[in-house]
């Protein structure tokens, strides 16, 4: 199914005449095009819309020119408004066909929520996806291998964020976590602490809409326990892709996953573990299109990408990894870090996972 399909099952199962789409994510999603200036708000600075028989952006006409060059491909009609007369909520009612639905707030319009529209993955999101994938990994592993114990977090992401910045990809998170701080906290936004005996380095990053999640660790002097531990979290990693691919190929939950993400953490002797960060879950369009918990009932919908991302106090395993019904490709490698085979609790099979850098 195509995304117009997805969109005119939407205006047939709402009745409605147009949709539209002004956050980020979902007009990237159906433009392929960028509709940000401000990164602090929720919505971009254009919308795009479709009634049945085109895509039709409304904008003002500070921004209209640009996304014309830049943004949007040459079938797409683009609708301008004057900056100063009027708010993008005011144009597209104004230029809309009713009723009508849309992701952002606009007067007397139902409201969308775009994510199931965005699963599963279509053949071009996927390409693209890939080549995202692993230019991220190899922008962050390049900058892991040099890493050194005086290093600041502060100073590891930043030279993360201009690594990526050069080709074209945002950097929404840029977590570094020196031996002291990855123990103390899940999320380790970077201080001026320094690195010190080991450093874990997690990553989403962004193009075009699409987010690409990982995490590496390097190891100077490694606490003895770093090992066993970074083992067990790839051991409940490796646990979450294969319970998803399962569930994926019998119509299961993201409550499925999670109880077999429960199970292993119970299996590698770290049971409570799983209740001190969350889990992950799918990936897209967002970093996270969902985040499961035990009651969570999003339907697993293949093929489609998933970012796990299980912690064992100061160790994590994570990789953006492709699930179809017939197998799984890590999309964050480089095939340049060692790795080291993982074997899923409860079900058959293994799958590579990144192990511990040893400087």
């Amino acid at each position: 199914m195509t995304k117009l399909d997805r969109l005119d099952a939407l205006l047939d199962a709402r009745d409605l005449q147009s949709v539209w789409f002004a956050r980020s994510n979902s007009f990237a999603w159906l433009t392929g095009g960028n509709n940000v200036v401000d990164r602090e708000g929720d919505v971009g600075v254009a919308a795009v819309g479709y009634d049945g028989d085109e895509l039709r952006v409304v904008t003002d006409t500070i921004e209209a020119p640009r996304l014309r060059d830049e943004e949007l491909p040459d079938d797409v009609v683009v609708t301008e408004y004057e900056w100063y007369e009027q708010s993008l909520a005011g144009a597209v009612a104004e230029h809309m066909t009713t009723p009508a639905g849309a992701d952002f707030d606009v007067p007397n319009v139902e409201s969308v929520d775009a994510s199931s529209l965005r699963r599963p993955l279509t053949p071009d999101d996927i390409d693209r996806y890939r080549t995202l994938g692993e230019e991220t990994a190899a922008a962050v592993e390049a900058i892991c291998r040099e890493l050194e114990p005086d290093d600041t977090e502060r100073e590891v992401a930043s030279a993360v964020r201009g690594a990526l910045d050069s080709q074209g990809i945002e950097t929404p998170v840029a977590l570094v976590g020196g031996s002291e701080r990855a123990q103390r906290y899940r999320h380790y936004t970077p201080t001026d602490s320094k690195l010190g005996e080991y450093a874990l380095v997690s990553v989403t990053a962004e193009r075009a809409g699409l987010h690409a999640s990982l995490t590496r660790t390097v190891a100077f002097d490694p606490p003895d326990w770093l090992e066993s531990r970074h083992r067990a979290a790839a051991t409940v990693e490796a646990t979450a892709l294969a319970a998803t691919q399962q569930a994926g190929i019998d119509g299961g939950t993201a409550g499925d996953v999670f109880e077999a993400i429960q199970t292993a953490y119970g299996q590698v002797g770290h049971e409570d573990e799983w209740k001190k960060h969350h889990q992950g879950g799918a990936a897209g369009y967002a970093g996270r299109e969902w985040i499961a918990t035990p009651t969570t009932d999003a339907e697993i919908r293949l093929p489609m990408a998933f970012a796990w991302n299980p912690t064992v106090q100061g160790a994590k395993s994570e990789d953006t990894v492709l699930i179809t019904e017939d197998g799984m490709e890590i999309l964050t490698k480089t095939g340049n870090w060692p790795t080291s085979t993982v074997t899923a609790v409860g079900h058959e099979g293994a799958i590579p996972r990144p192990t511990v850098l040893e400087r």
